[in-house]
């Protein structure tokens, strides 16, 4: 009992001090649990999330656009590996949160369950999903945990450049005809309200945040990312010249931030509950490429162990 007592002494004292906790230190139960689940969650969303925009890529409008698309659906990719094997360092087990993924059990990010209808789908992904995304993950870079922190420095870098290259695909349908900035504005209409759901419920709903921030492994609760993410994007919407389809959006001098309008929460929970317009879809699409890779797995499983065996015997 003694021993436990400074082991978990030694944790909170790590907290406190702004330091990391490592995979081979100490660490209670919860936090091993609530690092894994939200790691887990971030690595499956960023799989996913290769979905919505790689249904584009054979129907990109130039050689140019569809490398950049294919580059960023790569990006990814790594993110998701990244990801899955930080989780492998709390225990996790990357077939086993796959399973548990495309059963159901496992939930990723609300916002790659929208359908992506037009190419302006994919700016504005990368302008407002992406943007997003920078505001919940560069924070993320000084989480509790070492290699959760580390692995989002890289991650974050790549986000970054994928918020510029939706933005300036965008500025360059904005400079077109007026069918692309109409497609532009309606892709703006259909993405801000999920995208201002991608920080999570609201404060007061929130289940998980106040001991994440208390163990330090996210620094900032939903509401305050909401904002931020607000305050940083609409002088990013006034220069491309779109309108946010928000009538209750206006400056506040008095708070010294931009008031806005109610989200509509039913949704968020109909769309995380499985009933979004995509959910079936993106699911069905991850669990066919799984069975689908099987035999991949399979033999990269059989050529590492001959060659762990050929190595046995040469020595």
């Amino acid at each position: 009992m003694a021993e436990q007592n400074a082991l978990a002494e030694h944790f909170e004292r790590t907290i406190e001090r702004d330091q990391r906790i490592e995979p081979r230190d100490w660490m209670p139960d919860a936090y091993r649990k609530t690092v894994l689940r939200q790691v887990a969650q971030h690595a499956h969303s960023e799989i996913i999330g290769m979905q919505p925009e790689g249904a584009w890529i054979t129907r990109a409008p130039s050689l140019r656009r569809k490398a950049i698309l294919l580059a960023k659906v790569q990006d990814e990719a790594g993110h998701g590996l990244y990801l899955y094997a930080a989780a492998e360092t709390l225990g996790g087990d990357r077939m086993e949160l796959t399973e548990r993924l495309i059963a159901g059990a496992q939930k990723y990010s609300s916002i790659f369950n929208y359908p992506t209808l037009t190419f302006a789908d994919v700016g504005v992904i990368g302008w407002l999903v992406d943007g997003a995304a920078i505001c919940n993950q560069v924070p993320l870079c000084r989480s509790s945990y070492g290699p959760y922190a580390r692995a989002m420095i890289r991650i974050c870098k790549e986000e970054s450049f994928h918020q510029r290259q939706g933005y300036e695909l965008l500025m360059t349908m904005m400079r077109g005809t007026d069918a692309q900035r109409e497609m532009v504005q309606d892709a703006v209409n259909r993405w801000w309200w999920p995208s201002l759901m991608m920080f999570g419920p609201p404060d007061a709903e929130s289940t998980h945040t106040a001991q994440s921030m208390a163990w330090k492994i996210k620094r900032h609760t939903n509401d305050e990312l909401r904002q931020r993410f607000v305050d940083m994007t609409v002088p990013q919407a006034e220069a491309l010249g779109v309108t946010l389809p928000d009538p209750d959006l206006r400056w506040n001098p008095e708070r010294g931030h931009y008031d806005f309008g109610e989200v509509d929460w039913d949704e968020f929970r109909r769309v995380i509950s499985g009933d979004g317009p995509c959910n079936a879809e993106r699911i069905a699409v991850r669990r066919a490429a799984h069975e689908e890779g099987a035999w991949v797995r399979e033999a990269a499983a059989a050529h590492a162990a001959k060659r762990a065996r050929r190595a046995k015997e040469a020595a």
